[in-house]
């Protein structure tokens, strides 16, 4: 729990997919940070899904299941960061992939830095 109050702290303004943060200077480069996710579909979840698709449009048993997911990659990606002493991450990015059929795999990562305010 020690890193949870860690990414407590970070201000997750100072999260972003750019290459740089407006106003801010990078003092130090941890390198890459990352968070995974891996997520299967519960036989349930399938026939909700496939009831919801009868009928079309947002199906949102799986909007939520992917929303969930990406979020913990994100939080494992802070805590990783935090860990390193960064209070910022640049050039964030998701990835994801099947590892298997109904098996996913959710990738954030990006380069942990510490920033400080341009004079």
């Amino acid at each position: 729990m020690a890193s949870q109050s860690l990414v407590s702290q970070m201000d997750h303004s100072l999260v972003t997919t750019a290459l740089e943060l407006p106003g801010y200077s990078v003092s130090q480069n941890y390198g890459m940070v990352r968070g995974i996710v891996v997520r299967s579909r519960s036989v349930f979840g399938q026939i909700g899904a496939g009831l919801q698709s009868l009928v079309g449009g947002n199906i949102t048993l799986y909007t939520s299941l992917c929303e969930r997911a990406r979020m913990e990659a994100y939080e494992l990606m802070m805590q990783h960061a935090a860990q390193l002493g960064a209070n910022a991450v640049i050039s964030v990015r998701y990835d994801a992939t099947e590892v298997a059929q109904g098996i996913t795999e959710v990738l954030c990562y990006g380069t942990a830095v510490t920033v400080a305010k341009k004079a």
